[in-house]
């Protein structure tokens, strides 16, 4: 989903609201987000999931066109932690297809040790 789909599903589902409204209130939300990381702070959306800032550490890489060493400096990269209620929503929509999968796998096992005797 992009921030027009968003933007354009807002729209639809609170028809009070004017299209140029809707946009306004993803990107105040978006902005507030966006500066609360760059602050260093840590935002959290209850039964969806958490954003924070990690600091990835300065390191050794290569140039891959010359292979020469760089350097590269320490840097500070957004994360976000998926909340429980996010992750089982997520995990019952993809469980139906694992349990279809399943009987393949164990037709297929079957065909393999009929094979092998």
């Amino acid at each position: 989903m992009t921030r027009s789909d968003l933007v354009n599903q807002l729209a639809e589902r609170f028809g009070q609201l004017t299209h140029r409204d809707t946009e306004f209130a993803v990107k105040t939300i978006l902005d507030a987000m966006s500066d609360a990381l760059a602050r260093g702070h840590r935002i959290e959306i209850r039964g969806f999931g958490s954003f924070s800032i990690n600091r990835r550490p300065p390191r050794v890489g290569r140039n891959p066109r010359s292979g020469e060493q760089v350097i590269i400096p320490e840097k500070l990269v957004p994360h976000f932690k998926p909340g429980k209620a996010l992750r089982e929503a997520v995990d019952a929509r993809t469980a139906p297809e694992a349990e279809s999968a399943e009987p393949d796998d164990a037709a297929s096992a079957a065909s393999v040790d009929k094979a092998a005797a």
